[in-house]
């Protein structure tokens, strides 16, 4: 069953939006490079790659259907230079928000229509968000613990460079 043109307008503005997460999770991670914390930047250049596999997800979706996926216009993040990293992550975790509430409306529109061939797609999508957010704010938590001992965020910026690096093709 094809998407109503309404949904796939809104399957379309959540595409963009995944990759617009990717590019911000880019900038922040430019951000932990140029303060030489390897380990966040190599984290958040993975939270980038999810992000594009995100994106993939939904054009798959989009596609699957008969439907025209279609990327729109991506605005260069808005990420000030030297922020802390516990700012670097409340960034983060800000964009995570943003990207929940746009598919939770995606959701209701979806449910409002009834457009049930949807609802496994957005469900996994609801599990991925509260996951995403969850990690973004302990990592945030742990920050705000630091506070501004160098050794502990020196063993945060290892701990984080400890994650398996994958291809946006891997999931």
């Amino acid at each position: 069953m094809k998407l109503s043109t309404d949904l796939e307008k809104k399957f379309n503005e959540q595409i963009t939006l995944e990759f617009e997460a990717s590019i911000v999770y880019r900038q922040l991670a430019i951000e932990a490079d140029q303060q030489d914390l390897p380990g966040i930047a190599a984290w958040l250049r993975h939270q980038a790659d999810e992000e594009i596999v995100h994106a993939n997800k939904f054009i798959d979706h989009v596609v699957d259907r008969g439907n025209e996926a279609r990327i729109g216009a991506i605005a260069a993040p808005e990420v000030v230079p030297g922020l802390s990293m516990k700012e670097v992550f409340a960034a983060a975790l800000a964009h995570e928000e943003k990207v929940s509430e746009a598919i939770r409306e995606l959701y209701r529109s979806a449910d409002k229509e009834g457009d049930y061939d949807a609802r496994p797609l957005l469900n996994w999508f609801v599990d991925e968000q509260i996951e995403e957010e969850a990690t973004a704010s302990e990592i945030l938590g742990r920050l705000e613990l630091i506070g501004d001992d160098g050794s502990g965020l020196l063993r945060l910026d290892a701990e984080l460079g400890q994650r398996p690096t994958e291809s946006t093709e891997d999931e």
